[in-house]
């Protein structure tokens, strides 16, 4: 039962399974779940620094699980780390227009797959908490050429 939970959170519900690119899958699905908050709820960028601080925890759990069970470090399927990453650049936005969606999630993707310095370090932390801590670096950087495009009234 708490292995099956820990995937059901590791894969963001079955995400990670996307046959191509699951972490662009995993982005996605974080937006997926953020624009209606947006749009309907009213939810302003910074708000998603709540789930982010709330997930967190489980999402290190999960991911740790899920590595350990099937014997990999960081299997591609654990996507949710992901899914926190993309909402904490989207909480670099002043605004939300297409433009900052788009930038937000171009920049995850790219420092997520770059990986300067230290978000290649961090990925080397054990277990879960090194699948999970390198997605929050890559999207702190996110957030913040985010912040400074939008200051800057780029987006």
């Amino acid at each position: 039962m708490k292995s099956r939970a820990a995937r059901l959170i590791a894969t963001w519900f079955g995400c990670g399974y996307s046959p191509i690119a699951p972490g662009t899958a995993g982005s996605l699905a974080a937006l997926a779940i953020a624009w209606p908050l947006v749009r309907y709820a009213g939810w302003q960028p910074l708000w998603f620094l709540a789930p982010v601080l709330v997930l967190t925890g489980p999402a290190i759990w999960a991911a740790g699980v899920t590595a350990r069970e099937s014997q990999q470090k960081d299997p591609g399927f654990v996507v949710v780390d992901e899914v926190l990453g993309q909402w904490l650049a989207l909480a670099g936005a002043h605004h939300l227009n297409l433009q900052s969606w788009v930038a937000a999630f171009v920049l995850f993707r790219l420092f997520d797959i770059w990986k300067p310095p230290p978000v290649r370090q961090l990925e080397a932390l054990p277990g879960g908490t090194g699948i999970v801590a390198d997605d929050l670096m890559a999207g702190i950087y996110s957030a913040l050429l985010l912040g400074a495009a939008s200051q800057l009234q780029i987006l």
